[in-house]
């Protein structure tokens, strides 16, 4: 491993993120939508939100690189929040109920490796946690089709620029994916 790869950050460099708090990062599509559900669900259990772009294979990408397909990373929402209000177990059932685990690469119209579904995990803990709760899903949510949801280490985690955070609460009528919405019944 080249000294360069350990300043890669896994942390948003603008993340709230006070002492006790634990961090979860997840990929559902469109990052817009996801960190919109995540506020109008949890609201004040969570400390902070921001979107960026994870796991992918250059430094410090722009919206337009993600785009392109070619830098592999994925729009993703890191979630900082205090583990008395809310458990990261809670938020990864949410995760997979929030948007569809069983199209790859893909949500609703939005196509690319950057709408993949994944849970990007700090440790072994949350790794245990989220393929748990993803093997639970499948036997009740989605028993006819298959999760594509990747459970993987997280590698990098780069902020998207500022115009994309908070980018529903700011354009109430900008664009959400069609496939964030809460599933109240099992996919058929």
């Amino acid at each position: 491993m080249s000294p360069a790869s350990t300043s890669v950050p896994k942390l948003s460099k603008s993340l709230l993120h006070p002492s006790g708090n634990q961090v979860a990062t997840i990929a559902a599509g469109c990052f817009w939508g996801t960190e919109n559900i995540y506020r109008k669900q949890y609201g004040d259990k969570l400390t902070d939100l921001k979107v960026g772009y994870a796991n992918g294979v250059t430094t410090s990408p722009s919206y337009q690189d993600v785009c392109s397909g070619s830098t592999q990373h994925a729009e993703s929402l890191q979630i900082s929040f205090d583990p008395s209000k809310v458990s990261y177990k809670e938020l990864i059932q949410f995760f997979f109920l929030m948007h569809d685990p069983t199209t790859e690469n893909r949500q609703g119209p939005d196509i690319g490796t950057q709408y993949r579904s994944s849970i990007f995990t700090f440790n072994e803990e949350e790794q245990k946690i989220a393929e748990q709760v993803k093997q639970e899903t499948q036997k009740k949510w989605y028993p006819n089709h298959t999760i594509v949801t990747t459970v993987e280490p997280i590698t990098n985690f780069w902020d998207a620029e500022e115009y994309h955070q908070l980018y529903l609460i700011k354009n109430p009528e900008g664009y959400e994916c069609p496939s964030h919405f809460i599933r109240t019944t099992p996919k058929v």
